[in-house]
């Protein structure tokens, strides 16, 4: 339904709602939340407010020109299509490696841009490109076993510089090894 079409069917339940009694609102907003979609709450404020600062039109404003998503495009692709808070922790390098072997030539303004985007707009702004490349099919997560949520997973932003004489070292040992290295026998 079109704004213009809600304003004008708004102005004509607005006077029967302002007449009605009780029970007769209750019936009023069921039928206009049923046209509309609105919910119950926003519906009695249109009805008993001003409509025309409720429903207004609200001017679009984007942010990022289509240079910008272009240039995001051919990042992520270069990654490898990494989720966006890898990218958005992996631009600033990617930005330099591109630039210095002349894959990618970008304004300041652009460059500056990209930077500054944050992890979800990076993703809002590939979610149909996403899309398209997968085929329309959403990226299911596997069901984690207990051992990978007891893991903590860091980012590319979270590596920092290890101190030396650092290690870090994950071992899993089976029950079997250690009762043949121990030579227990186990009886069920």
């Amino acid at each position: 339904m079109s704004l213009a079409a809600r304003k004008e069917l708004i102005a004509v339940v607005r006077r029967r709602y302002s007449e009605a009694d009780r029970d007769g609102k209750k019936l009023i907003l069921d039928e206009l939340t049923e046209i509309t979609g609105y919910h119950r709450k926003h519906a009695i404020r249109i009805l008993t407010g001003d409509a025309q600062n409720i429903l207004r039109e609200r001017p679009c404003r984007f942010v990022y020109d289509e240079a910008v998503n272009e240039s995001l495009v051919v990042l992520w692709e270069a990654s490898d299509r990494i989720c966006g808070k890898r990218l958005k922790a992996a631009l600033p390098l990617l930005l330099d490696a591109m630039e210095k072997h002349g894959h990618l030539k970008l304004d300041e303004s652009v460059r500056s841009q990209l930077l500054a985007m944050s992890a979800s707009t990076i993703d809002r702004r590939l979610r149909s490109i996403r899309e398209h490349a997968y085929g329309g099919r959403r990226k299911k997560r596997a069901a984690l076993s207990r051992v990978r949520k007891l893991m903590p997973v860091r980012t590319f932003a979270d590596w920092g510089e290890p101190r030396p004489g650092f290690f870090e070292m994950d071992m899993v040992v089976t029950v079997e090894n250690v009762l043949k290295e121990h030579s227990y026998t186990a009886s069920f």
